[in-house]
């Protein structure tokens, strides 16, 4: 059974409530998991393939650009010369290529603005991803029972994060932030 029909499901749905509706939790999360892990890689795909992209409009822009500059001079040169007719046919291509860079930046904005939404969805699935592997691990190492309910899990096992998001230096910087904020307060 497929839990997630698109990747914006994976950020949507509580995996508390996928976990009550089903008879074998440890067995669901292990499906959740492996799902939101498949959804990783497509996101990863789709990021990377919006990068290149939008970088293949960038570079196609500057070229453009670097056109619409050599017409402009070129009808200057031809006008110098005396050349009327070529002076008129260099602008005429000068504007061509300047219609082109238009139509390119608005692509670009787009390309980049997808990338962006693409990574941000990136990075909430790998949130999502590491939430169901520390619910996945609870199920391996549950949770010692408390005396409050509704505070077990402030008694469960820290869960390590992945070694290349443990030093994330935005999470450092704001660690940082934290402790100064700390030592100002007492």
């Amino acid at each position: 059974m497929s839990y997630f029909s698109r990747l914006s499901d994976i950020i949507s749905y509580k995996l508390d409530d996928l976990l009550a509706d089903s008879a074998d939790p440890p067995a669901a999360i292990a499906r959740i998991v492996s799902e939101i892990e498949e959804g990783l890689s497509g996101a990863k795909r789709s990021v990377t393939a919006a990068a290149a992209s939008e970088q293949r409009l960038r570079t196609e822009l500057v070229e453009r650009q670097g056109q619409a500059t050599f017409w402009g001079k070129k009808a200057r040169e031809e006008m110098s010369a005396g050349n009327e007719d070529a002076a008129r046919q260099s602008l005429m291509r000068r504007r061509e290529t300047d219609d082109l860079v238009a139509g390119l930046e608005q692509q670009l904005a787009a390309a980049t603005s997808t990338r962006e939404h693409l990574s941000t969805m990136l990075r909430a699935i790998e949130a999502r991803l590491a939430e169901a592997q520390r619910r996945q691990q609870q199920f391996v190492n549950p949770p010692p029972a408390t005396a409050e309910p509704g505070r077990a899990a402030a008694g469960a096992k820290s869960i390590e994060l992945p070694p290349d998001r443990s030093r994330d230096p935005d999470i450092e910087a704001e660690l940082e932030t934290l402790r100064r904020e700390l030592r100002q307060v007492r």
